[in-house]
């Protein structure tokens, strides 16, 4: 094999050059290559993915409940005078006919026993005996020994336990969700849970709100303060084996009308696919369209912002 040496200065410099480019060449090749490489590996979202469940999903409502007493008695003076004794205070139970407050007449108390010293037989005290009208307790207390009262003057009010309920303040709009005798479930603060009856509606509606007061007696012994709001829920539908997914798994436009969902169609593309849901129930919400099969790979993270056939990497939760 024959070998050619160049002797040429300038041929020499021209190969040189052309050998430098040629390698440069080489080595940017291979670089776009890797960087191309790693472009597809950057582009792959991780994501994790679900299936779909068939369960029983119950669509409920909840509304604020106030602990209230429904009836309540008034303590009245039954002359003018002078109150002697107070047999009662604020929060004590009392009985029907037990004595709450005897007051004095104030003719007696200016008269005093001169009548009774003219005449024994007379036997005039001016004293009067004031007695509870019903069971209950005594939710407030107007006057103390030696206050002046006037005739028809309240002097305390009965709160009667067993008229005790919660009443729910509830959209007239979803009046037909409600019946009598219905059970419903109440939620005290803390956590507490106590079951509740409905038993009357009330005859009128909030002017402004446009609710109606609804009356709900609980089933329970538990001594509840007046005035404590709870959670009342109302079941408005039930469906027993229906297919759900999910909440994070279903995106929505800006608008909230359109619903779609991110479904593998092999182990690294997603596609975009359009579900109409149904009732919800906590996180999970029922697919009415299109139905899936217990096969089907749905996105339920990193989906959010995915285009529509996106290249995606399933990782482990």
């Amino acid at each position: 094999m024959k070998t050619f040496t160049i002797k040429h200065p300038l041929i020499k410099q021209m190969c040189f050059v052309l050998g430098i480019g040629v390698l440069l060449f080489s080595c940017n090749g291979k670089d776009k290559a890797a960087a191309d490489d790693d472009a597809k590996v950057v582009s792959q979202t991780p994501v994790t993915v679900t299936t779909v469940n068939d369960s029983t999903l119950t669509d409920y409502i909840d509304l604020n409940a106030t602990s209230t007493i429904l009836q309540k008695n008034y303590v009245k003076s039954n002359a003018n005078g002078y109150v002697e004794q107070v047999n009662t205070q604020l929060g004590q139970n009392v009985a029907k006919g037990q004595v709450l407050f005897t007051i004095k007449t104030k003719e007696a108390q200016s008269i005093g026993n001169s009548i009774n010293i003219l005449d024994t037989t007379f036997k005039f005290s001016g004293v009067n005996k004031i007695k509870a009208a019903a069971h209950g307790y005594i939710s407030q207390l107007g006057h103390q020994k030696g206050d002046y009262v006037a005739d028809g003057e309240p002097l305390a009010i009965i709160s009667d336990r067993s008229s005790f309920v919660f009443l729910m303040q509830l959209p007239y709009e979803l009046r037909q969700y409600v019946k009598m005798g219905q059970n419903v479930d109440l939620t005290l603060p803390g956590g507490t849970k106590v079951g509740g009856t409905v038993s009357s509606f009330m005859p009128t509606v909030d002017t402004v709100a446009q609710t109606q007061g609804v009356v709900l007696k609980i089933n329970s012994g538990q001594q509840i303060p007046e005035n404590l709001i709870a959670k009342a829920r109302i079941v408005k539908s039930t469906k027993s084996n229906t297919t759900s997914l999910p909440k994070s798994a279903i995106l929505a436009n800006e608008t909230q009308t359109d619903f779609w969902v991110m479904k593998l169609i092999n182990d690294s593309t997603a596609i975009k696919v359009p579900v109409k849901e149904g009732i919800q129930s906590g996180n999970w919400v029922e697919i009415l369209s299109p139905k899936f099969s217990a096969k089907d790979k749905i996105i339920v993270s990193g989906n959010y912002g995915l285009p529509d056939t996106a290249k995606v990497k399933i990782v482990t939760p």
